[in-house]
């Protein structure tokens, strides 16, 4: 007969693999749910991480976009700058005679409201000068308002603005003036459409005769629409903006056709 006094052994053996299996299983079943639970903080820290960085990148990159954009727009201004102030350079490099510097040259200035010429010379003082100090730089002779005011009288300054050549010419012989350079100020007023509100565009203009009427040269500038109601500022403010490049004009067709006179 055989004996089984193995089996227990047996048994014996196998209990501990058992147990071993049972406690595996149950570390594997915790680590799962430890994982399980860090793997959805850690999947929403890693979305969020993911839009942030994103997020980072956008701004970043509309910075740059701004960036490059102003530094273009600095550069174009530059450029324009430097192409105007060449313009100028070559301008007042034309020759010019002497016996032309030496003559005299009467700057008056009007603004036009509607169908009348506003000529009181003091209300101009500001653009007068501007006008006045690059002429002088280019070494022409003209005229201070104080000599105007005390030598022309008030209805020979809107004689030279509401054609009347005869009594504008006996005021320039009596002043010696051979030259007239008359600025004139004038608005154009219309409602827009949109907003509707006035917009006033100023436009200001330089003209260079002869006493006896002959245009030697003429130059304009202007404003786009704004709404106000200050003018005269507005045309102040866009003279001086302006006078370099009108002026620099001015004297080189002065130089070249006044030459022949």
């Amino acid at each position: 007969m055989r004996s089984v006094a193995s089996n227990p052994g047996s048994v014996s053996y196998l209990q501990p693999m058992e147990h071993c299996v049972r406690v595996r299983r149950r570390i594997n079943l915790i680590l799962l749910a430890c994982l399980f639970s860090l793997g959805a903080g850690g999947l929403a820290g890693i979305g969020a991480a993911g839009e942030q960085s994103a997020a980072g990148e956008q701004s970043a990159a509309d910075r740059f976009r701004f960036s490059t954009e102003a530094d273009k727009a600095r550069a174009a201004e530059q450029a324009e700058q430097l192409n105007q102030a060449r313009e100028i350079a070559r301008l007042v490099s034309v020759p010019c005679q002497r016996r032309l510097k030496d003559r005299r040259i009467l700057q008056l200035v009007a603004e036009r409201s509607a169908d009348q010429w506003h000529t009181a010379q003091e209300r101009y003082g500001p653009f007068f000068q501007v006008i006045d100090a690059r002429l002088r730089a280019l070494g022409l002779k003209t005229y201070s308002q104080e000599q105007i005011r005390q030598r022309i009288a008030q209805a020979e300054v809107d004689a030279y603005f509401n054609n009347d050549p005869d009594t504008a010419l006996a005021a320039s012989k009596r002043l010696a003036a051979e030259y007239v350079m008359r600025g004139s100020i004038s608005t154009r007023v219309r409602v827009n459409p949109v907003v509707q509100v006035n917009e006033v565009a100023v436009n200001v203009e330089l003209t260079l005769s002869g006493a006896d009427g002959r245009v030697l040269s003429q130059v304009d500038t202007h404003t786009d629409s704004y709404s106000g109601s200050d003018t005269l500022g507005t045309a102040f403010a866009l003279i001086r903006a302006q006078a370099d490049r009108m002026v620099a004009q001015l004297y080189n067709d002065y130089c070249r056709k006044a030459a022949g006179s």
